[in-house]
């Protein structure tokens, strides 16, 4: 487990707060039902680029806090805990892409304005169902051409962090850019976007690229870890209460068991999660494996506890009554974003040299 500052501790306990009070899981069903265009709630939003959220990993020259990757794990984890529908994974990877890239005016133009949360961002990278790293959009001068699957937060971005084959590209949503929606089992916002010769301004090469994938991965880590902590935690609360043949659930042993081995993945998911962020933090030569070993730890900790959430519900965990679907679906759209637990083991072995 990390150890956090001071500033780390009150920005985690707020963004709890907020999120319990602000954006609990009845926000998202609410959400859900009203299906906005944009996909997400724009007053929120607003809320979050108030309170300093939005600008987490943004230097301070451009209105952010430069508090890093840990911290923005914080937040995001508390967010997952219920839920919550934001923009501010996709805003906040896009606007470091933009930061680490060599175009000043582009700094200059967009990291205020998502900062402040005025604008969102989102990655543009796969383009098939799974992420496998082969692109084919390609680059002719300064227009961009080519098909993204899968792109969240699509809806309602303001401006793409493209990739092409020779590397990473910025384009404004506008002329030349077609946006589909996809909707998806976890009812959030989910794109296929296409660039025909739209105009784009060129962030940095193939070695960004990878970069700015692995910190959109930690992060979603870190949603992930928020989602297995929360999921687990209701599952314990309707055991402690649920009697079944004159006993509370939580008194059988098989289901001790169970609860038992599910509290040990997730000391290994936080431990494997915070690891990959403070190893981006620290500007570490082993991020790749840091962020392989949290992705996959999360897909299979978070797997297992969201299907457990269903099954010791019983059959009310079926329902759309109770939250036990809404986490197993979101779950399995994040198991495959940025990569299977599989091709994660995968790549951790080639990094190893194996």
């Amino acid at each position: 487990m990390a150890a956090l500052n001071d500033e780390q501790v009150m920005l985690r306990d707020m963004a709890r707060e907020w999120a319990d009070k602000e954006s609990p899981t009845t926000a998202f069903r609410k959400l859900r039902d009203a299906a906005p265009a944009k996909g997400f709630d724009p007053e929120a939003w607003s809320t979050i680029g108030q309170m300093g959220w939005a600008g987490v990993v943004i230097p301070e020259e451009f209105g952010g806090s430069a508090f890093g990757y840990l911290s923005l794990g914080l937040v995001v984890e508390q967010l997952g805990r219920n839920l919550a529908v934001s923009p501010l994974s996709s805003t906040a990877v896009a606007a470091t892409a933009i930061a680490m890239g060599g175009v000043d005016a582009a700094k200059s133009e967009w990291l205020p304005k998502l900062a402040s949360g005025e604008a969102v961002a989102t990655l543009a990278i796969d383009e098939g169902p799974i992420h496998d790293g082969k692109v084919t959009t390609s680059a002719s001068g300064s227009t961009i051409s080519g098909t993204k699957k899968f792109v969240a937060e699509g809806d309602g971005a303001d401006v793409f962090v493209v990739s092409a084959t020779d590397g990473l590209y910025l384009v404004a949503k506008g002329d030349g850019v077609t946006v589909s929606t996809r909707k998806m089992a976890d009812s959030r916002s989910h794109a296929d976007v296409i660039f025909s010769d739209a105009l784009g301004q060129k962030l940095g090469g193939t070695d960004l690229t990878q970069a700015i994938v692995d910190r959109a991965t930690a992060v979603t880590t870190a949603e992930m870890l928020g989602m297995a902590e929360s999921a687990f935690e209701q599952t314990l609360d309707y055991l402690k209460q649920r009697v079944q043949f004159g006993q509370v659930l939580s008194t059988f042993q098989a289901l001790q068991h169970r609860m038992a081995k599910m509290k040990t993945e997730l000391e290994l998911m936080r431990s494997a999660v915070e690891g990959a962020l403070e190893a981006i933090d620290a500007g570490r030569s082993d991020v790749d494996q840091a962020v392989s070993l949290a992705k996959a730890t999360a897909n299979d900790t978070l797997r297992l506890v969201s299907r457990e959430m269903v099954q010791l519900h019983g059959g009310v965990g079926m329902t759309d009554e109770y939250d036990a679907g809404l986490y197993l679906k979101r779950a399995a759209t994040l198991e495959t974003m940025w990569g299977t637990a599989s091709y994660h083991r995968d790549r951790f072995a080639k990094l190893n040299g194996y």
